[in-house]
């Protein structure tokens, strides 16, 4: 059964196309690396044998014609699969640094508008008898859970697979319409966006208004006030905060699932908690190596979260918001710096932080959508709000398969720009948390710099926890 979609973007949706850029191509992308040879041939069947599942991908944006609402999504009538998946031939031997480069070349383009907004790339000859696979598709499209979601329609749980859903017949849009009747579409869709967002804004400001006022709600508030500054001021400029060009530069790593969550186990607080204080300690020392100061200084992550609820699991587009965590670069101590992130995340949910910027969104979308068109256009603050963007998005922990091909690896990728030179996607894979950073070439030029501080962190707070809990034993 084809899954129900809407025609005519999001406000939400269309902003990631409004705000796209040479300086900032705004998809998110993925390098998975499987054993074996995968065949260019092996893989258009497969892919075309399931594509239907997800008939978005078989759709164009096409803009508004009277520019009164947003683009909508379109039936491809000239659609070619093999106009959506490559072959690169990087020659007889590609090794881990030739691949990286390969897919910061491919990721540092745009996408043609002219066909739906997404792309596969087919790398050979990787080395250790392995292929890999770089993914782009656009940020209109999907966000990170619902990309998820697609790995569960295109990858299977083992080599032998299973059969392909039959293919229904797709709806068509006829391409000679009445004008008159395009037009009252255009005005109808416009008033349709608005009194969605209306009705989520309405809802948005009840729920928080009744989770502040409830007795929890009110004893927390005078700690709620220091979250504030992060939501309304700037941060501070950091190394990797700098005009970009587009030119990405990639760096990837991988950490153990089972000791990110033994050093959670001995600090106590969550994964995630680990992972924002891996990064922010990796980003203080990152600053004193490049000669600047971290004494009052902090580091500001943006932190999409999800609004997908349990029930919208599978429906492609964006239902995100974010929370700002802004944590200190001058902390010396591992323990006390996991412990300011743990504090700041809590009071960032108790802050409902993520509902509030959802309601400021809602409301920016009442705006008629020709105005948001001209505002993304015209977008560029004189100061980044964030410093960089950090990105967990929690995935399958048993083996996947493509076409009887294991996937070994599966590096994320985060788009960044407008200032923020510097972006970390996180993916946990079977058991591993794979660390996609991306940076821009201007902006930051020696990100493999900071991979390599990431990777020592990582080791300091594995023996940190280690001789904690040593301490702890030896104690009882």
């Amino acid at each position: 059964m084809v899954p129900e979609l809407n025609r005519r973007m999001s406000s939400l949706d269309a902003a990631f196309l409004y705000l796209e850029r040479k300086e900032c191509p705004m998809h998110i992308a993925s390098t998975s690396i499987f054993d074996g040879e995968l065949g260019y041939d092996e893989l258009v069947r497969h892919i075309g044998d399931r594509i239907h599942v997800i008939p978005r991908y078989l759709q164009k944006v096409v803009p508004d014609p009277f520019n009164l609402g947003h683009p909508t999504w379109e039936f491809d009538a000239d659609f070619d699969i093999r106009n959506h998946i490559f072959e690169i031939d990087a020659g007889p031997l590609v090794t881990r640094e030739d691949l990286i480069g390969i897919a910061g070349r491919t990721l540092s383009t745009l996408m043609d508008r002219k066909k739906p907004l997404w792309e596969l790339y087919l790398v050979h000859n990787v080395e250790g008898d392995k292929s890999a696979m770089i993914a782009k598709v656009h940020h209109c499209m999907v966000d990170g859970i619902s990309g998820v979601d697609l790995i569960k329609i295109i990858f299977d749980i083992t080599p032998e697979g299973s059969a392909p859903p039959p293919k229904p017949d797709l709806p068509r849009r006829d391409a000679h319409q009445d004008p008159t009747r395009i037009f009252l579409d255009s005005v109808l869709g416009a008033m349709q966006e608005g009194m969605n967002r209306f009705t989520e804004m309405q809802a948005g400001l009840l729920h928080l208004t009744q989770s502040i006022l409830n007795p929890q709600g009110l004893e927390k508030l005078p700690n709620l006030s220091t979250a504030l500054p992060a939501a309304v001021t700037p941060p501070p400029i950091l190394p990797f905060n700098g005009k970009c060009s587009g030119e990405r530069r990639l760096a990837w790593s991988e950490f153990s699932f089972a000791e990110a969550r033994a050093i959670r186990g001995v600090l106590g607080g969550t994964v995630n908690d680990v992972v924002l204080t891996l990064l922010s300690e990796s980003v203080a020392r990152y600053v004193k190596q490049h000669g600047k100061p971290v004494a009052d200084r902090v580091v500001r992550f943006m932190v999409p979260v999800s609004l997908r609820q349990k029930d919208q699991r599978g429906a492609l587009g964006n239902l995100i918001s974010f929370v700002p965590i802004e944590i200190s670069l001058d902390i010396d101590d591992l323990k006390k710096r996991f412990d300011e992130v743990n504090r700041k995340t809590v009071l960032m949910k108790e802050a409902r932080l993520a509902e509030g910027f959802g309601v400021v969104g809602a409301m920016y979308s009442l705006l008629p959508a020709p105005v948001q068109s001209v505002l993304g256009a015209i977008a560029d603050l004189p100061f980044p709000p964030f410093n960089m963007v950090a990105t967990n998005v929690p995935g399958p922990q048993v083996p996947l398969y493509l076409a009887g091909r294991k996937l070994l690896a599966q590096y994320p990728y985060v788009p960044i720009g407008y200032g923020l030179g510097l972006g970390c996607a996180i993916f946990s894979y079977n058991q591993v948390l794979y660390f996609g950073l991306s940076s821009d070439a201007l902006a930051m030029p020696d990100v493999e710099n900071f991979k390599t501080i990431l990777d020592n962190v990582f080791e300091d707070l594995k023996s940190y926890a280690a001789a904690a809990a040593m301490s702890s034993a030896t104690v009882a």
